[in-house]
């Protein structure tokens, strides 16, 4: 098995406008056997740092190693990595069978009993054995995607490498081959790295995410690291959904003052000691923190509010609300049995137990909600 270290890799383009930093000096050690995944907002770097590690995209600084051996000046043909496209990437003149020998018969020197028996068996591990001598028009969307992976399984690589895979499948069947795709490296137990924009599928799918914005790495960590201690704002922001609520504050003595002065939030003095001299705040606290009419916040952490919108989603209503008297809004999460309407006016409160406290100028968090060690470190799967 494989242990992969990306290790302080920038990647530089030139265009008429000068140069394009894409990726900025990353540096991930990838375990042994572990499920990473990359995420971020579209042209954060995540695809170019895949295609580095692949050997598509050169690497202008910086180094790539597989169990401590320098892969970057390698052509891609020699890293033993197989990787698997967003858009597949099947060649329709084969049949499926065809398309999954491919890559044995450029790589290797096996006879074609011992290419088809491989073939068979990753195509059985795939559920598509019935379609081997089918061609890829003559398949579904997931169909096609189970012959990428199958193709890239068949190769017995030291790495996966999966950019964007599910990408152009319905809402249901991506839901499916996320979990087939976890039994499967499971299984397999190769080290797989996993591109996606999509911080469901990295909340779901990792052993540990990977967050960039910008070509920058903002913070690894398991899924649950990452969404009750995240680094930063953008962390806090993007893992999430629906999105932490964030409010600019200014500290005065052991409080937490809105811009306008309208709201003013007691702290503890453990919290207030964690902030250290930082006067220009950002509070931040997740929507199924906010509590509606009721839970164990205290007075002072409680204000009125009126609800606006309400969205039910099935298990949950996502409720907007204006809070009174202050030119502020919050998204909670309730429970989708509960019965409210909008126009209602009810008391919002914000437990200081949940709350998160970033920098203003530059995103750093200076305060996470409090949580037990072992309430966050585990993987998701």
């Amino acid at each position: 098995m494989t242990e992969v270290t990306i290790d302080g890799v920038t990647k530089t383009f030139q265009d008429s406008n000068g140069e394009i930093v894409a990726v900025d000096d990353v540096t991930i050690e990838i375990e042994d056997g572990e499920f990473l995944v990359l995420v971020g907002p579209s042209g954060c770097g995540k695809s170019t740092t895949l295609r580095m590690v692949a050997g598509l995209e050169t690497v202008t600084d910086g180094s790539i190693r597989l169990d401590g051996r320098s892969i970057e000046h390698r052509q891609p043909k020699d890293r033993n990595v197989a990787m698997v496209f967003q858009s597949y990437a099947l060649y329709p003149h084969m049949t499926v069978r065809e398309n999954m020998r491919f890559g044995l018969e450029e790589s290797t020197d096996l006879g074609d009993e011992e290419m088809d028996r491989l073939v068979e068996e990753s195509a059985e591990m795939m559920g598509i054995g019935e379609l081997l001598d089918r061609k890829p028009s003559d398949l579904s969307g997931g169909q096609q995607q189970r012959v990428a992976l199958g193709r890239a399984i068949v190769r017995d690589p030291d790495v996966f490498l999966m950019d964007e895979p599910l990408s152009n499948l319905d809402a249901k069947l991506r839901s499916q081959m996320r979990t087939e795709l976890q039994r499967i490296q499971e299984e397999l137990g190769v080290t797989t790295i996993y591109v996606t924009h999509d911080q469901t599928e990295a909340m779901t799918m990792s052993d540990r995410i990977a967050v960039l914005n910008d070509g920058r790495l903002m913070q690894v960590g398991t899924p649950l690291e990452c969404y009750h201690r995240p680094a930063n704002r953008f962390v806090a922001d993007f893992i999430g959904d629906p999105s932490m609520n964030f409010v600019d504050v200014t500290r005065r003595d052991d409080a937490l003052v809105t811009t306008d002065g309208g709201l003013t939030y007691p702290l503890a003095a453990d919290v207030a000691a964690n902030l250290g001299d930082a006067t220009d705040l950002v509070l931040g606290v997740r929507p199924e923190d906010v509590e509606i009419d009721g839970g164990s916040a205290a007075d002072e952490h409680t204000v009125a509010a009126t609800i606006d919108v309400i969205e039910p989603t099935g298990d949950d209503n996502v409720v907007y609300l204006d809070l009174d008297d202050v030119d502020l809004s919050l998204v909670a999460t309730v429970d989708g049995m509960r019965r409210l309407e909008s126009g209602d006016e009810v008391t919002v409160g914000i437990p200081e137990d949940a709350i998160h406290v970033f920098d203003r100028a530059t995103g750093e968090a200076l305060h996470n909600r409090r949580l037990e060690e072992d309430e966050i470190d585990q993987p998701a799967h």
